[in-house]
């Protein structure tokens, strides 16, 4: 469970260095996003793969903390976003859990990561064989959903030169946790689980 191992710096709720890489020989880092991308680059990442609303005062703040010292910590960082973002938009968020989603997703590269994931894996699907996808966040699921929509549609009056539909679609819309799983395990929260079938 690498984002349990404050090493690796996944979590604002542990001291460690601001990593979060899951492959430790990829040479991006949270930290050099952090301390040497420019606000407007940071503003557009917590905006785009945070979905973090107040995405411009994150960014900002960010900027302004790094001028007086580096910002080389999990908690460092945590600190300067609840200080910029006062408090969480609900109760049950803290302020930095999107800035921290964001960089992890920027830099392993996971929506990528997801969608040559799933091209693929349709491609090896044999006749009648069927592929489920779970994801953890909106922006996996709408992946998840436009590929799975694009190769369940075909062509159309619209679209003539569409290719082939190649999968029919088992559920139109995601099962999600019920309430006890979601109490056992509060990391369901937010999973989404698709599938598929290859015709």
């Amino acid at each position: 469970m690498q984002l349990d191992r404050d090493y690796k710096g996944f979590s604002f709720s542990k001291e460690g260095p601001l990593d979060m890489r899951m492959d430790p020989t990829s040479d991006l880092t949270a930290k050099e996003i952090i301390n040497h991308w420019p606000e407007q680059e940071l503003s557009n990442l917590f905006r785009d793969l945070g979905e973090e609303p107040r995405y411009k005062r994150a960014a900002k703040a960010v900027v302004e903390a790094r001028r007086r010292k580096p910002i080389i910590t999990t908690t460092q960082l945590a600190e300067v976003i609840v200080a910029a973002l006062k408090t969480p938009l609900k109760g049950k968020w803290h302020p930095a859990t999107l800035i921290f989603q964001a960089l992890r997703i920027c830099v392993n590269r996971e929506l990528e990561a997801i969608a040559e994931g799933v091209s693929k894996a349709i491609q090896m699907l044999s006749h009648g064989g069927r592929i489920g996808v779970m994801s953890f966040h909106s922006l996996e699921d709408r992946i998840v959903k436009n590929i799975f929509k694009e190769c369940s549609t075909g062509p159309t009056k619209v679209n003539k030169s569409a290719p082939l539909a190649v999968l029919r679609l088992l559920n139109k819309k995601p099962f999600a946790p019920i309430f006890t799983e979601i109490k056992k395990n509060p990391r369901a929260r937010s999973a989404k689980l698709r599938f598929a079938e290859k015709i």
